[in-house]
């Protein structure tokens, strides 16, 4: 087995929690909408697309680097604690991963005095390369999902 290893980044947003979290929870039909240079589609195949166990194709938008899609599996649901985790398990993605599973994470960000002021974005993902050597830097994964927070983010400030 290859490496294992573990990623994270943080995103300040301006958007509230409730609203980048409502974002996040209707990502299958909203994000083609709002990020359309990232994604060209976002098909549920199985479960309802946002509960355990769903399954969701989502299609990159000609010119993304690297992939043209992934398969994911939604392991986890907390809405009351806005987290939401699920597993690569198809695409180009699990060609270099035997495992490639991502949580994330929206939470109230606080002023000095403490009023609700934007909110805080983490995504984590945890995984395992298939060979060594062979795996894609995962940063280029990060570096991904923080570009996709502040484009959403933007687009929800317009919207």
């Amino acid at each position: 087995m290859g490496k294992k290893g573990k990623m994270e980044v943080e995103v300040e947003v301006k958007s509230s929690a409730e609203r980048f979290w409502s974002a996040i929870a209707e990502s299958t039909e909203l994000f083609p909408k709002a990020l359309p240079q990232q994604f060209k589609s976002i098909r549920t195949l199985e479960g309802d697309g946002k509960s355990p166990g769903s399954l969701r194709l989502i299609q990159y938008a000609p010119g993304t680097p690297v992939v043209t899609f992934t398969k994911e599996r939604i392991e986890t649901m907390d809405e009351a604690g806005k987290t939401v985790s699920y597993s690569v398990v198809g695409g180009e993605m699990a060609s270099f991963y035997s495992t490639f599973k991502a949580t994330l994470r929206v939470a109230a960000a606080k002023k000095d005095d403490e009023e609700e002021e934007g909110a805080l974005v983490t995504w984590a993902v945890e995984y395992e390369e298939k060979a060594p050597h062979e795996a894609l830097d995962p940063a280029l994964f990060t570096h991904a999902a923080a570009q996709t927070f502040r484009e959403l983010d933007a687009y929800l400030l317009k919207n």
